[in-house]
This record gives structure tokens, C-alpha cells and sequence, in this order.
């Protein structure tokens, strides 16, 4: 038995088939993925994400050290409300976990983990710490619903606090707005628009019921993971972990270079890395064919191995199998991937996949 969110008894009484994901019980669908997936491309759907940790650091030197322990650059978050996507490194350039970073204040970011890494990362967190005037707090009395699709912000919207709906109307993307211990982001990782909802943990399953009252869907594990490849966002463990960087895993635009004086940590292995060359390339694959694409199936050129899928699976959007791949090797004009002891035709793509409800890709 696992951990459980605030919502666990409401995926029980949904019949939701639940499994352990990264020390939690959580639902991995609720009948069906394939429409819990469709639902989001087409609708709105829900997701349960109160396993993952929000961190708030708080204090007047949070936004150096946040300038030190991230690869990049809070600097660029000029108005609060404002949200910046990072990976955080370890000294030789690894990727100890990938986030979202929220500046609310002056003194006040939070930021949000991926719950397999938690623990890890808030150690690591407060081993950086010395010589910096911040303090760090978990917020394990907050749940947090991401609701997500092309009708998303006009179902939550009115379920949201009276005094948070006009601000939260008019966010931009990639920015937030709180009221009291009510959050509401506009992040996303689906490809599709909506909001990240942070709220006390008790009031978490009284939204749940309403927004399923408002025709929005409850997904699982298994529609977000084939809803974010088809977006063509990594997945912290599968796509990078501790022995990839940023420069290997498709995600150099999430390195802030300049100022050249900012010492952020990996910045120097980086460096080396990016001056040595020879550098893997991150890649998107369709299949050419009938067949599945599985993460650590090898890629071919001219019968030789080149490199492996990273994550692979069917996409329901594209009614095709896709993946995202890490090649070694100049660009050549044909890969194939051995599945089953066959070898069958990829394309190389760019990701994403789809967005919006649509391929993105020629097919």
C-alpha cells in the first residue's frame, strides 16, 4: 500500500484501476485510456496530481540561490505571477529533476517537483543552501488538480473562489495567481490549454465532484503519459535522469547561458560538454508501419545500433506509434527499430506530435 492524496476515495468510488506510482496509490485509468485521452484532445479531462510536491521557498535570498540551483535563469521572471521551466543539475551536468518555477514575490517562488525525485530533491535543495537567506517548506496540505483540454478554463473558471475567476480569466500562459491557499496555474503538459489547480487538501474532492458535475472527465496515469509524449515533453527517469544532460535530452533551450557571470551548477561540465561536440541528438520517430514503438528498443542505421527509444507508445491522435529517441551519429535518410526481432522503417521527426487537438507532423 502506497501513499494516498486527498482524492483517493473519490478514484475508488469512480472504480479506477489504481497501482503504485512512485510511492503513491494512484488511478491509472478509470475504464478506459484511450478515452481519458480523447477526452483531453476533444474536451476537458482531470487529473489527480497531489502526488507531486510543492515547494515553497521563502526569504530575501531565494532569488539567488534559485539563480545558483537551477540551470535557468528566475531572473527572466520579471512580474509576479510568472512561471519558467528548469532542469536542476548536479555538478558534473546530470539532471536531478526537471520543474516548474512560480516567482510570486520578491521572497516568495514556488516551485513544483515530480514526487519520485521529492525527497531526493528537497535534500539536495537544502544541501545548496548555506551562504543563502531562504528558508524551504513543503506544502503537503495542499492538493492539486490539473484540468486540462480545449474547454478546461471555461469549466473550472466558475467553480474557482469568487474573488479568484476574473484574475484567473485573464491569465497568459505560463503565469499564475493565488488567493489564500488558492492557486491557480496555466502550465500545462498535454499539448492542450487549462489550468494546475493548488488548493487545501480538504477542499480538494468538493472541486473534484464539481467538475465532474461540469462535464469534465477524471484520466489517469496512462492517458498523461501518452497525452504528454504525443506533446513531445520529456519524462523525468525516461527521457533524462542523473546521467544525461540537458544538451543529450532535447532541452538546451532551458539553459540560460547568459549572463556569463551567473555560476549556476553543471554550468561548467555543460560547458565542456557543449565545446567537446559529438553530442547525441534528441529526436522524435514515427513508425512506418503496424507495430509499437517501446521505451530501450534500439534504433538502426545501415543495420547498426545508433542509439535507443527514450519513450515510446501509440499515439490515439495520430493513430500511430511514436516515440522520442536519442541518436548517435550525423543525420542520415533511413533508421529502423527492431521490435520483436523484426526491423521496421522510423522516420525521424521534430516534436511535438500533435497540439491543439491535431497532428502536428505529416503523416
Amino acid at each position: 500500500m502506497g501513499l494516498r492524496t486527498p482524492l483517493y476515495q473519490e478514484h475508488l468510488s469512480l472504480g479506477a484501476r489504481i497501482v503504485l506510482f512512485a510511492g503513491w496509490d494512484m488511478p491509472l485509468h478509470y475504464g478506459s485510456q484511450l478515452e481519458e485521452h480523447h477526452a483531453v484532445r476533444r474536451g476537458a479531462g482531470m487529473f489527480d496530481v497531489s502526488h507531486m510536491a510543492v515547494v515553497d521557498l521563502e526569504g530575501e535570498g531565494t532569488g539567488p540561490f534559485l539563480r545558483r540551483l537551477l540551470a535557468n535563469d528566475v531572473a527572466r521572471l520579471g512580474t509576479p505571477g510568472k512561471a519558467l521551466y528548469s532542469c536542476m543539475l548536479q555538478e558534473q551536468g546530470g539532471v536531478l529533476d526537471d520543474l516548474i518555477v512560480y516567482y510570486l514575490r520578491d521572497d516568495w517562488y514556488r516551485v513544483v517537483v515530480n514526487a519520485a525525485t521529492a525527497d531526493k530533491d528537497l535534500a539536495w535543495m537544502q544541501a545548496q543552501m548555506q551562504g543563502f537567506a531562504t528558508r524551504i517548506r513543503r506544502r503537503p496540505d495542499l492538493g492539486m488538480l490539473a484540468v486540462q483540454g480545449p474547454s478546461a478554463r471555461a469549466a473550472a473558471l466558475p467553480l474557482l473562489p469568487t474573488g479568484l475567476r476574473e484574475p484567473a480569466a485573464q491569465l497568459q500562459p505560463f503565469n499564475a495567481t493565488f488567493q489564500g491557499d488558492w492557486f491557480v496555474g496555466r502550465t500545462g503538459y498535454t499539448g492542450e490549454d487549462g489550468f494546475e489547480l493548488m488548493l487545501p487538501g480538504e477542499a480538494a474532492p468538493t472541486l473534484w465532484q464539481a467538475l465532474r458535475a461540469a462535464g469534465v472527465r477524471p484520466c489517469g496515469l496512462g492517458a498523461r503519459d501518452t497525452l504528454r509524449l504525443e506533446a513531445g515533453m520529456n519524462l523525468y527517469g525516461t527521457d533524462m535522469d542523473e546521467t544525461t544532460s540537458p544538451l543529450e535530452s532535447g532541452l538546451a533551450w532551458t539553459l540560460a547561458w547568459t549572463p556569463v557571470e551567473r555560476a549556476f551548477i553543471g554550468r561548467a561540465a555543460l560547458a565542456a560538454q557543449r565545446e567537446g561536440g559529438g553530442l547525441p541528438r534528441f529526436v522524435g520517430l514515427l513508425l512506418e508501419g503496424k507495430g509499437v514503438l517501446r521505451n530501450h528498443q534500439p534504433v538502426l542505421a545501415e543495420g547498426e545500433p545508433v542509439g535507443e527509444i527514450t519513450s515510446g507508445g501509440f499515439s490515439p491522435t495520430l493513430q500511430r506509434s511514436i516515440a522520442l529517441a536519442r541518436l548517435r551519429g550525423a543525420p542520415l535518410h533511413q533508421y529502423e527499430v527492431e521490435i520483436r526481432g523484426r526491423r521496421l522503417p522510423v522516420r525521424v521527426v521534430k516534436p511535438p506530435f500533435a497540439r491543439n487537438g491535431r497532428p502536428v507532423i505529416e503523416l
